[in-house]
């Protein structure tokens, strides 16, 4: 859907399906193993369709609406399409993703996020560019990203801000900043939330 509403010229409607498919990609697996699909379908690998859904609600489908909805310098829309769909083949198939406590390791592919990001804040071409470019090679480094679902510290916190951060985000997808202040500031907390989060997950590391 997410797919048909970008060949639609639709962006918005594209951002909302993403979001969807992330609501359902952060209770798919526990619902899965509640369930013990495993064991009803012990011929049916769901690790890979994991991936391979991931792969296109997570970074296929957000590079094209980078490509089509987000202004990039001239010349550098491909570039930033294959840097996206590269460093996200690289962090998929990264047999270390996860650390102990499930941080990602490097950044997750979260292309659908940066593409929420971009909408809404509407960079400067050049500094979409440059994000684009930073956020690929933080792919390859040992910075930890906070899954929110699979972190037992804070979990319950995390959560919360998780589904205040998407509140604010489909509001402000759906409206101009202008008409959305509180959606603004909300978003705005939630975002330096998870900043912190990761920055100190990834200090405590060093230091430890």
């Amino acid at each position: 859907m997410a797919l048909l509403a970008l060949v639609d010229n639709n962006p918005v409607a594209c951002l909302l399906w993403l979001g969807a498919a992330m609501m359902i990609d952060a209770i798919d697996g526990t619902l899965a193993r509640k369930y013990e699909v495993q064991t009803i379908l012990p011929h049916f690998d769901g690790s890979t369709l994991d991936m391979v859904i991931d792969y296109l609600t997570w970074a296929f489908i957000p590079a094209l609406f980078i490509y089509y909805f987000i202004e990039l310098p001239p010349y550098l829309g491909l570039a930033s399409v294959f840097i996206i769909l590269l460093s996200s083949m690289f962090c998929f198939c990264n047999v270390d993703m996860k650390s102990q406590d499930n941080y990602f390791v490097g950044f997750p592919a979260a292309w659908n996020i940066a593409a929420a990001y971009f909408y809404i804040l509407d960079f400067p071409p050049f500094l979409t560019f440059a994000t684009i470019a930073f956020l690929a090679i933080l792919t390859v480094t040992r910075m930890k990203f906070l899954h929110p679902f699979r972190v037992r510290l804070f979990m319950p916190l995390n959560i919360a801000v998780t589904l205040a951060w998407c509140a604010c985000t489909t509001s402000l997808v759906l409206s101009t900043p202008e008409h959305a202040a509180w959606a603004l500031w909300g978003w705005g907390i939630a975002s330096v939330y998870f900043v912190a989060i990761c920055l100190w997950r990834t200090a405590k590391e060093w230091f430890d």
